[in-house]
């Protein structure tokens, strides 16, 4: 596809108002999850597919994901280590990764799981397609239009910017719920991993008019941090899935260039859980409208005259998460 400039949605303030309430009921959602980065994919995912009585999964696709652009800062890690995979095999990886936390959850029938973009965006004109973008494209079209499809981004934005690309129409029927980075009005570089990676992507999230959900990573997701005592005590004992969540937890991958933690007692954020526990209770994530800003190529925030509203986290209820989680990991069948 080739265009001289891509289409921007424009919506009626209203419209976006009525997007943007806080969910209620079964919810249809698409997961967009780079699984195999580190290991907080796998505990959302898992928290995810336990509470298909509030969520109604129609996809899970992997995105492209690579430690390759930070391999400045760690100067000792082997150069052939995991997480330096182009981000082709990043996807692909991540793809195998949530076929495996599925297997591990007994999931009798397989959720629709489809490989996302092997590479970055390289401008706003060149969106790649993909099985998940075919996916997200046909899935957001046939939702009613009362009834939006939530779109669960806890990766680089590849995918979904390539398919509002590729479809502007269906900004009118998703809603982007996305972690990442600072919140808007913080004066700061932008150096999150899920933003960084693929700049066009998230600045195409904030520019395309689609209905977002922002969820800052730093400080509110970064609440999330889970002890390896509470894993021990409350996961682990939990059949296959809980055994690998522990195995995660003692064996991040991301130790492979960061060295391993700085102690024995030690704890890990699980940020990608703030997506799923705003969609499954609000309270757990408190958020208000804000204006929509600019993500500049310096990745500053900046304002914008046109701004349309975006829904923003500013508080969590980190026991409340952890404990919905734990209990849907006890209810696996062992």
């Amino acid at each position: 596809m080739n265009m001289s400039q891509p289409l921007r949605a424009t919506f009626p303030q209203d419209f976006y108002h009525q997007r943007l309430v806080l969910p209620k009921g079964k919810i249809n959602i698409v997961i967009d999850t780079d699984a195999a980065n580190e290991i907080d994919d796998q505990f959302a995912l898992a928290w995810a597919l336990r509470r298909q009585d509030r969520l109604k999964i129609h996809g899970i696709y992997a995105t492209p994901f690579s430690f390759a652009h930070r391999r400045a800062l760690y100067p000792h890690a082997a150069p052939d280590a995991p997480p330096f995979n182009s981000p082709e095999i990043g996807m692909l990886r991540s793809f195998d990764e949530i076929l495996k936390v599925q297997k591990l959850l007994g999931i009798q029938q397989t959720i629709p799981t489809f490989k996302g973009s092997p590479s970055y965006l390289r401008s706003l004109q060149e969106p790649i397609q993909s099985d998940a973008t075919d996916h997200l494209i046909a899935t957001a079209l046939a939702m009613p239009p009362d009834a939006p499809l939530y779109v669960v981004a806890i990766g680089c934005a590849t995918n979904v910017a390539s398919a509002l690309l590729l479809a502007p129409e269906i900004a009118s029927k998703i809603v982007v719920v996305w972690t990442s980075a600072f919140p808007s009005h913080a004066p700061h570089v932008n150096q999150s991993f899920n933003l960084e990676q693929d700049v066009f992507a998230s600045q195409w999230l904030y520019d395309s008019g689609v209905p977002m959900v922002y969820l800052p990573g730093y400080h509110v997701g970064a609440q999330l941090r889970l002890s390896l005592a509470e894993v021990e005590r409350y996961v682990l004992p939990y059949g296959a899935m809980g055994a690998y969540l522990h195995t995660l937890f003692t064996s991040n991958p991301l130790w492979a260039v960061t060295g391993g933690p700085a102690a024995a007692s030690h704890s890990w954020v699980i940020w990608d859980l703030i997506n799923f526990a705003w969609l499954l209770n609000p309270d757990w994530v408190s958020t208000h409208l804000v204006n929509t800003p600019i993500l500049d190529n310096n990745l500053l925030w900046q304002p914008r005259d046109d701004a349309h509203p975006m829904r923003e986290a500013y508080a969590i209820q980190r026991d409340a998460i952890f404990n919905d989680l734990f209990a849907s990991l006890h209810s696996i069948p062992e």
